[in-house]
């Protein structure tokens, strides 16, 4: 589990609950597709709180089945659809911006920008 000191940017930002950390698990391993208990454990969540929201991420497109392993249906992070890029992109802008690493004046989210206040 993510300690204060090691917790994402995206977690920091929006809470840590469930599905924003599910989420989280998913933006930083969406190269890779995993079961729903490997998923549940790696996201430090229960088995029980995923199961109460995956199949309304499964019906939004938000993560996708990639295939079966003996029993177990793997899933990722569908990159096919718009609202999980956007996910990734801002999880990357929140944590560039922790970090100092960009100085950008606005982030392209799709196709409209969002200005970022300044101080």
């Amino acid at each position: 589990m993510e300690t204060e000191e090691n917790k994402s940017a995206f977690l920091e930002y929006f809470g840590d609950t469930p599905k924003f950390r599910f989420l989280n698990f998913l933006i930083g391993n969406h190269f890779f597709d995993f079961n729903m208990t490997d998923m549940a454990r790696e996201a430090n969540i229960s088995y029980n709180s995923l199961k109460s929201f995956f199949e309304d991420f499964l019906e939004k497109g938000i993560i996708v089945k990639t295939r079966r392993v003996g029993k177990s249906d793997m899933y990722k992070l569908n990159m096919d659809n718009a609202t999980a890029q956007n996910f990734l992109k801002f999880a990357w802008f929140l944590t560039k911006q922790d970090l100092g690493v960009e100085n950008q004046e606005t982030v392209s989210v799709v196709q409209k920008p969002i200005l970022q206040e300044r101080d």
